[in-house]
């Protein structure tokens, strides 16, 4: 397991470098989006250019114009767009929970973030601009500015390797109870 600091727009190198389990801090512009923005982006494309960028599964709080909490939404909830986004050249998907693997392959990676851990996200987030601001505030498509934006997993990399599916399959194939001597 290595750990990387990453800039955005990341290159296709900075993700065929990185290998599941791996640990990367993430800093330069992150977009935010949820249902609605994803949902109306197939519609409408996309208001920013997403060649090489990242985008978080998340519905921030923000107050004033400050990130106040930025947890991860459940990113299974996205799989639909997965293939779309990436086509448009996205390198990473921030998220929990995974994601198909099948589309990344040798193009981009999905990072987990942990739940629960909103206000520790925030710390590391500045607001830069919102896009679809009438879909309301968490599924406004919100641009971050990221500093050391992390920790944040490898849980699947541009090899296919999905943490998610090894951990399902090493689960149904250990025993279902106690041995007993």
């Amino acid at each position: 397991m290595s750990q990387y600091h990453l800039h955005t727009p990341l290159s296709e190198e900075d993700v065929k470098a990185l290998r599941a389990g791996d640990v990367v801090y993430l800093s330069g512009i992150i977009y935010s989006a949820r249902d609605k923005a994803h949902a109306l982006m197939r519609r409408s494309g996309s208001p920013v250019g997403l060649v090489g960028a990242a985008i978080y599964h998340c519905g921030p709080l923000i107050q004033k114009g400050r990130v106040l909490s930025a947890g991860p939404t459940t990113s299974g909830r996205l799989a639909r767009y997965t293939e779309e986004m990436l086509q448009q050249g996205l390198r990473a998907i921030i998220g929990k929970g995974g994601l198909p693997a099948e589309p990344f392959r040798g193009r981009a990676v999905y990072l987990a973030y942990p739940g629960g851990c909103g206000a520790a996200a925030a710390r590391q987030l500045e607001v830069v601009a919102v896009f679809l601001e009438h879909l309301g505030m968490a599924e406004s498509f919100w641009a971050f500015q990221a500093r050391d934006f992390g920790p944040l997993i490898v849980a699947i990399d541009s090899q296919g390797t999905d943490l998610y599916r090894e951990a399902r399959e090493s689960t149904s194939t250990s025993t279902s109870g106690p041995t007993r001597a």
